[in-house]
């Protein structure tokens, strides 16, 4: 069933020569959220990508883009999408205006005032007039996004949208993408990090080999990857990991550095865990608690190239304030995001 979904791909298909990119995706992504879909590198996330913008067509398998199937012949459907895949291509000559402006003029229409939004919004309204063949990486991804949300579209696609930019300008990015979600368009986000996706995303597709291997809200998803970390002082590591191993049936330990011990236990544990360690005269000098996408990740995706590439983190919507970070582009080949 794919009513109520803006995104949704039945039995996808797609080789390449000899090699299998996807092997009958199945996504389902629901109106209104933040989508992050998962994956180690060659997994098929790009291809996925591709597919769904009609840069290629699939071997097998059906499409549907809100609501409406969508083939080589339902580009039309594209007005209401706005994507943005792998690195963005512009006119090196051209400025940021100008490039927005030629972009414009091929597609929906759009107002000038919409432009200038988009450029106040992304932060590159005072180098609105510099060719983009001087602009950072991080620059040219930001003008990417502007292009994207050019037509107000209902769906966005984003493939590895925090490409290049710095610490600040990703926290703007996961902002401005919540935002978008809040106003009822549906973002899907393709990533292989983890760190990004899981402060970003609503609902979690995790893809392995061109299969999905996991998918739902993440807070289901990770309610059963839980872990208590607790650290002890180093002779007390041996009967702290003792009392641990038999605290749940068929849970064990695992010794890190500097003391701490990590259960893959439900966090809301933690004071049980204490006590148990108490009680035999063994007092934590710190507990932590979290959920483990990491270790669901790597076990879904276990001898996948590149699965483990999880570090990261993961922008404003149309006259929302713009956070710290935007609006203050480095000089011409500084080499780094404003």
């Amino acid at each position: 069933m794919t009513d109520g979904l803006a995104l949704a791909t039945r039995g996808l298909q797609k080789s390449y020569g000899s090699r299998t990119a996807l092997a009958g995706l199945d996504l389902s992504v629901p109106n209104g959220v933040v989508y992050g879909f998962l994956g180690p590198n060659g997994a098929g996330k790009t291809t996925t990508m591709r597919l769904l913008t009609g840069l290629i067509h699939p071997d097998a398998g059906t499409i549907e883009v809100l609501g409406q199937p969508f083939g080589r012949r339902d580009r039309r459907h594209l007005f209401d999408v706005g994507a943005l895949i792998e690195t963005p291509s512009f006119y090196p000559y051209l400025s940021a205006r100008e490039n927005l402006i030629s972009l414009a003029a091929a597609g929906a229409r759009t107002s000038r005032a919409r432009i200038e939004e988009l450029l106040e919004m992304v932060g590159l309204r005072e180098r609105a007039r510099d060719k983009v063949q001087d602009y950072s990486l991080g620059m040219k991804q930001r003008l990417g996004i502007a292009a994207a949300l050019l037509s107000d579209p209902r769906l966005l696609l984003l493939d590895e949208p925090s490409n290049g930019l710095d610490p600040a300008g990703i926290v703007a990015m996961r902002e401005t993408l919540k935002r978008l979600a809040q106003t009822g368009k549906t973002v899907f986000v393709s990533s292989h990090i983890l760190g990004e996706v899981q402060q970003l995303a609503d609902v979690l597709g995790i893809i392995a080999a061109g299969r999905l291997v996991r998918e739902g809200p993440i807070g289901q998803i990770l309610a059963g990857e839980g872990l208590i970390r607790v650290r002890v002082a180093a002779p007390e590591i041996a009967a702290a990991r003792a009392i641990l191993d038999g605290l749940v049936p068929g849970t064990t330990a695992t010794e890190a550095d500097e003391g701490w011990l990590t259960l893959p236990i439900s966090p809301d544990r933690a004071a049980e865990v204490n006590r148990a360690l108490a009680t035999a005269g063994i007092y934590a000098s710190g507990i932590e608690t979290g959920n483990d996408l990491e270790s669901l990740f790597l076990t879904l995706t276990a001898g996948e190239e590149g699965a483990t590439n999880h570090e990261g983190t993961f922008f404003g919507a149309a006259g929302a304030p713009v956070p710290p970070g935007w609006g203050k582009p480095k000089n011409p080949g500084s080499g780094g995001d404003a």
